[in-house]
């Protein structure tokens, strides 16, 4: 009596997804791939440095030389290594930051959401009505609405809190919960990427299909020639 041969068990759904050649199917795991090692750098991005985003683009000439169009800013909390210190602060203890005294925040205007973010050095504190006349060798003779941060972009002529803002008027000192954080270090060039996000999603797509139609053509000629080398 001959043994039956024993049927192999039907691999799951994960396994086949796994291991299919069906084009479409490895796309998408490529995806998956990608989308997942994505994930853990943001995670780890948030572990650090406190905050989302922990990354910002550099997108305008404000900050020239210091900071340059196409950096990649890495950002932290505001007291994240140590307290945050303005222009006047680093003028007292030594800190610089970017070659000049003071951190670089992120904030948002008037603490609009609706604008980007603005990346320029916190000058010096301010309390509601507290007048400032003179600042960086500069005549202002500007009074503060309320308490904030007088800031100033490193290549612009003049403070934030004296120029208007597109829809939102005149910038107001930036209140502790406007700063979205403060920049620990820049990458240049690599912020060219997000500036382009969707000319780098269509890019990278397009490299991985023609990637897996190089892979399926090669695989079939590999195939074929074992064929044809067969007895």
């Amino acid at each position: 009596m001959s043994d039956k041969p024993s049927l192999q068990p039907k691999p799951g759904l994960i396994e086949q997804f796994r291991e299919s050649q069906h084009p479409i199917v490895s796309i998408a795991r490529d995806v998956l791939w990608a989308v997942a090692v994505v994930g853990v750098i943001a995670l780890v991005l948030f572990l650090v440095s406190g905050i989302w985003p922990a990354v910002v683009a550099i997108e305008s000439e404000s900050m020239v030389p210091n900071m340059n169009v196409g950096d990649l800013v890495f950002v932290v909390a505001p007291d994240r290594f140590g307290a945050l210190q303005t222009f006047e602060d680093g003028q007292v203890s030594g800190y610089m930051k970017y070659n000049e005294y003071g951190d670089v925040i992120i904030y948002r205007p008037n603490g609009a959401d609706s604008v980007h973010p603005i990346i320029h050095r916190a000058m010096m504190r301010v309390e509601g009505g507290e007048t400032v006349d003179t600042l960086n060798g500069l005549n202002l003779g500007y009074t503060a609405p309320h308490e904030g941060y007088i800031t100033w972009g490193d290549n612009n002529p003049v403070p934030d809190q004296v120029v208007a803002y597109p829809g939102l008027g005149q910038i107001e000192p930036v209140k502790e919960e406007w700063i979205v954080g403060k920049a620990l270090f820049a990458i240049p060039v690599i912020g060219y990427l997000p500036l382009h996000l969707l000319e780098v999603a269509v890019a990278l797509i397009a490299l991985m299909i023609l990637w897996d139609y190089l892979s399926e053509r090669r695989k079939k000629e590999t195939d074929n020639d074992s064929r044809k080398r067969r007895p």
